[in-house]
């Protein structure tokens, strides 16, 4: 795990201080979390170079719309953004799975974008 670069790609993707706020609501709760997140997650699978950001973005912004995990798909909604992606490539996106995980999946990450993005601009 490397701590370090998860770090940076955490400030990169969510700016200092919104990585710092989310960080520590995890270390709150349970520091492990925060540690697996920071170094495996950040640090190792974000830091991989065969994706761009803007794609792995839109990645798990399918996967956590599939599963409705609207916490986490609203924090990588934030992150897609800060990554390249525009509102118009995220409801796209979402479009494009509503077949594949159920339109009100879909529907409920759709509003969610446009509540992140309304906040955003």
């Amino acid at each position: 795990m490397n701590r370090d670069r998860g770090l940076k790609i955490l400030d990169e993707m969510l700016g200092a201080k919104g990585a710092r706020e989310v960080r520590q609501s995890w270390e709150e709760i349970c520091p492990d979390f925060e540690k697996y997140v920071v170094g495996f997650l950040a640090g190792e699978v974000w830091a991989r170079p065969q994706l761009d950001r803007k794609i792995k973005s839109l990645c798990t912004i399918s996967a956590l719309a599939a599963l409705g995990r609207n916490r986490a798909l609203e924090l990588n909604i934030r992150m897609a953004h800060r990554n390249g992606a525009t509102r118009e490539e995220l409801l796209e996106t979402l479009l494009h799975i509503a077949p594949y995980a159920g339109f009100p999946a879909a529907w409920e990450a759709i509003a969610l974008v446009d509540e992140v993005y309304k906040e955003l601009e």
